[in-house]
């Protein structure tokens, strides 16, 4: 292992790539909103999910690795989570992909307090075999080889001081101000019918209080702490993953605190979360009167540029094939294998080519979708030698804009286009919100690829820019309105001990 750090470069957040990511499907507490609803009404814990909870993580895992440059992965996940420790338990070609990526720095650790990536976490339970796996693999990387670890600082004493500014109190005061939110628009976007709002609300107003009294008496307010009193089975560890029926929207709850749990680091370190499918969706926290800029992005506050994101866009059509479900089948290799590619990088640099000016969107949307065409034949071709199964796929785009209670998609990609936008209570009061990327294949399925990416934030300052903005894409070809905004499920995160607890 590296001795005296000799072999890390201990980078800060501006010393990461652009367009780095954290990945939440890597928290140990991930589990999709409807996965959730089936654990509480069975009484399933996470371990009795485990075969279809692990194919998932598994596979977000991957894609976050084939779709974004670099991947920011706190370090417990790396041998407390199997999807990742799997790859370098023992010695071979997996454990050697694994330490292919760290060496080039797509996979990044964070460290809380730690030096090096191979110090033991303090106040965290781990997985022993998998740590000391953990170790060799850091031990065997190549005597030249750089390993980029990432803190918020490597000044131990300011690092103390931004984690309890950047990650411990954030967690703490946005639970607190859950009831400041329009608790009916809330209600929807966690999936809790209208007729039980009030129920709801008065719920997440027991949490905000109980959060009040533990900041009051000076306690840590973390996740655990949380799930302990308002999602656990009473007497379970919380890492046991057993969600009560008993407790009330046990599971709404459990969306919010995940949330708010997985935004934080990605806030601090001014990256954005990659959420996977049917996670309930940042847009939810309603943080439109105060969106803040972040280094992958902006925030655009012209009407006229914000439907640009929703012009209709003419793409070639797909004919035919492999599906990205394929993916299932693939190991780390191959991933190490399609990254090395041509098309691999000309997708990446076409993504980074909207990341570092949103504004140009429709100067650079048509290359991503062409080359994600091109990079996922390729992926194809790699699981087809494995499984020799070939399946048609149609690729498509999706833009989602969320602006206050609003919700518009606009989707192309085999020579159809479809418009719609849901218009929310909240949207005559509040004009903020966010732009999304959205790649997909249009035959829906469950394993089916889904890659969705923050690209901007949005915020208008006056009803009469949220009203123009409204006015024109109305007028858009194809335009149609809905009844009512959809649930904000779609879909990075840390693992919890005490440092107060560990975040």
């Amino acid at each position: 292992m590296p001795q005296n750090g000799d072999q890390v470069d201990r980078i800060e957040a501006p010393g990461l790539a652009r367009g780095a990511v954290i990945a939440q499907s890597l928290d140990n507490q991930w589990v999709t909103a409807e996965l959730t609803k089936e654990m509480i009404a069975k009484g399933r814990s996470l371990r009795d999910v485990d075969g279809a909870r692990s194919l998932d993580v598994r596979a977000e895992y991957f894609r976050s690795l084939i779709n974004t440059r670099q991947v920011v992965v706190n370090r417990v996940y790396f041998y407390n989570n199997l999807a990742v420790s799997c790859d370098f338990l023992e010695e071979g070609t997996s454990r050697r992909a694994h330490q292919d990526l760290l060496c080039k720095g797509a996979l990044v650790p964070f460290l809380l307090q730690e030096r090096e990536p191979t110090d033991r976490p303090l106040n965290v339970d781990i997985d022993e075999t998998a740590f000391e796996s953990w170790r060799e693999t850091i031990a065997g990387l190549p005597a030249t080889a750089r390993l980029k670890c990432v803190r918020l600082s490597w000044d131990d004493v300011q690092n103390r001081q931004g984690t309890r500014a950047a990650l411990f109190n954030p967690f703490a005061a946005r639970v607190q101000g859950l009831t400041a939110k329009d608790m009916r628009l809330l209600a929807t976007q966690v999936g809790v019918p209208q007729d039980r709002a009030h129920d709801f609300a008065r719920a997440v107003g027991r949490l905000v209080e109980y959060s009040n009294e533990l900041r009051v008496d000076d306690k840590p307010v973390t996740r655990n702490v949380l799930y302990q009193r308002f999602i656990s089975v009473p007497g379970s560890p919380v890492s046991d993953g057993r969600y009560d029926k008993n407790k009330p929207f046990s599971g709404e709850i459990k969306q919010l605190l995940d949330l708010i749990y997985n935004v934080n680091l990605a806030d601090a370190m001014g990256m954005y979360p990659l959420t996977p499918a049917g996670s309930l969706r940042r847009l939810a926290l309603q943080e439109w009167r105060d969106v803040r800029g972040q280094s992958s992005g902006q925030t655009i506050t012209d009407p006229e540029a914000l439907v640009s994101y929703l012009k209709r866009q003419a793409f070639d059509t797909v004919q035919a094939g492999l599906t990205p479900a394929a993916i299932d089948s693939l190991e780390l290799a191959d991933i190490v294998s399609l990254r090395d590619t041509d098309e691999w990088n000309t997708y990446i640099d076409a993504f980074d080519l909207i990341i570092s000016d949103p504004t140009a969107f429709n100067d650079h949307v048509n290359s991503v979708f062409r080359h994600y065409v091109d990079l996922n034949r390729k992926l194809s071709d790699l699981a087809s030698r494995r499984t020799g199964d070939a399946k048609e796929w149609a690729p498509v785009i999706e833009i989602v804009v969320n602006v206050g209670g609003a919700v518009f998609t606009a989707i192309t990609g085999d020579e159809t286009w479809s418009l719609t936008g849901a218009v929310g209570t909240a949207a005559a009061s509040t004009y903020g919100g966010s732009v999304q990327l959205v790649l997909r294949n249009r035959i829906a399925g469950h394993r089916e690829q889904k890659f969705a990416r923050e690209l901007a934030n949005v915020r208008f300052d006056t009803k009469n820019e949220w009203e123009q903005f409204q006015r024109l894409v109305e007028r858009l070809p194809g335009y149609r309105q809905i009844a009512s905004p959809v649930t904000a499920t779609s879909a990075a995160t840390m693992q919890d001990d005490n440092l107060p607890p560990e975040y």
